[in-house]
């Protein structure tokens, strides 16, 4: 298993719900030694911005991703010991029963829970034929009291969760499967696109790391970190849906292998057209695979970037993520290459000629 597998299975592991980053946020910065570090009151990491302002003749380019996850938070423990909670992030009922997951307590200790099922035997004919409201579901820890939950387990109202998911690396089809690739696949392109710029020692733009908070629950950090960091242009990494799973042939634009997303409209951002042709005129002449998205609904970072201060022409770079928030997702170290890859190809092409003409 090689460097960049190992950071990602070390990232995709980490708790990380929104809000709750922190732990992701140690991993990113020992990963970056070299680089200046600043966190917010929003809990945004930035990288490399104290070296920004002591090089202000250059450009400079953000490399955004988001550190948070869907997860979930404690609403109320009830009497019988379960847990009632509330959802941080878009998810849909049907994925959430019976299901794993992990609380991280007011003692900051990790506990392990499975979201409440009502086995068949029990249900009415009404139950069986509709899918649960989220807010008839609960986590059961295994305690059947109040106090049991809150005092031997330290469980209180706010205490973040996640699912409970371990990575898997599948060697003979280069395949990853974990929690949380939306979007610690992004981080882990932004860490390497880093690294990159130091070890080729690329001076034309300053680049700043802006790992941001809260992505999942309405694009919070980005807002903030676009003020922030103030970039002339902004690359996002982004764990994209992937749709091959269920479309076939040319319908399919978000395959597993086919390359690192360029997305033309979601539904927060319209790309630059400009900035588009820019990027792919650029990966036909490295050579580097991608495919072309469309989609009605959903948002990235991009956003926020795209409207902030006078306008910052922004670039989305997806990589194909199957079964996006859920447990269980799979993905393609190849498009995370390739959307490595780009980035720093188009990094080295920009000045402020070439960004003023966006």
């Amino acid at each position: 298993m090689d460097n960049l597998i190992k950071m990602i299975e070390k990232l995709t592991n980490t708790f990380g719900a929104p809000g709750y980053e922190d732990e992701v946020i140690e991993v990113i910065k020992k990963e970056l030694p070299f680089l200046s570090s600043e966190r917010d009151s929003i809990n945004n990491l930035y990288m490399g911005l104290h070296e920004k302002e002591a090089n202000t003749n250059r450009p400079t380019v953000a490399l955004d991703c988001h550190t948070d996850e869907v997860g979930f938070i404690v609403e109320n423990v009830n009497r019988n010991g379960s847990i009632s909670f509330l959802t941080l992030g878009g998810w849909h009922v049907g994925n959430v029963p019976a299901s794993a997951v992990l609380i991280k307590n007011s003692r900051g200790e990790y506990i392990r829970g499975i979201v409440t099922s009502k086995p068949p035997h029990f249900m009415t004919d009404e139950e069986r034929n509709r899918l649960p409201k989220m807010s008839e579901l609960t986590i059961d820890i295994g305690t059947s009291s109040y106090e049991e939950t809150t005092e031997m387990y330290g469980i209180e109202v706010g205490n973040p969760i996640v699912p409970d998911v371990t990575f898997v690396y599948d060697e003979k089809i280069e395949i990853m499967r974990a929690k949380a690739f939306d979007n610690r696949l992004g981080c882990a392109a932004s860490i390497e696109v880093l690294k990159a710029v130091r070890d080729e020692k690329i001076e034309n733009v300053n680049v700043v790391g802006a790992f941001a908070s809260q992505e999942e629950v309405g694009l919070r950090g980005a807002q903030v970190a676009a003020y922030r960091v103030k970039p002339d242009f902004a690359i996002v990494f982004e764990g994209s849906p992937a749709d091959d799973s269920f479309k076939e042939g040319t319908a399919a634009h978000g395959a597993l292998k086919k390359g690192v997303q360029l997305r033309v409209v979601d539904g927060a951002m319209i790309s630059n057209p400009r900035v588009l042709k820019f990027a792919k005129d650029i990966a036909n002449k490295k050579g580097i695979k991608y495919q072309v998205i469309a989609r009605e609904k959903g948002s990235t970072n991009g956003g926020k970037y795209h409207i902030s201060e006078t306008g910052i022409p922004v670039l989305v770079l997806g990589i194909p993520t199957r079964y996006i928030h859920t447990h269980y997702s799979y993905a393609s170290i190849d498009d995370l290459k390739s959307a490595i890859s780009l980035a720093i190809e188009v990094i080295k092409e920009l000045n402020y000629d070439v960004i003023k003409g966006f």
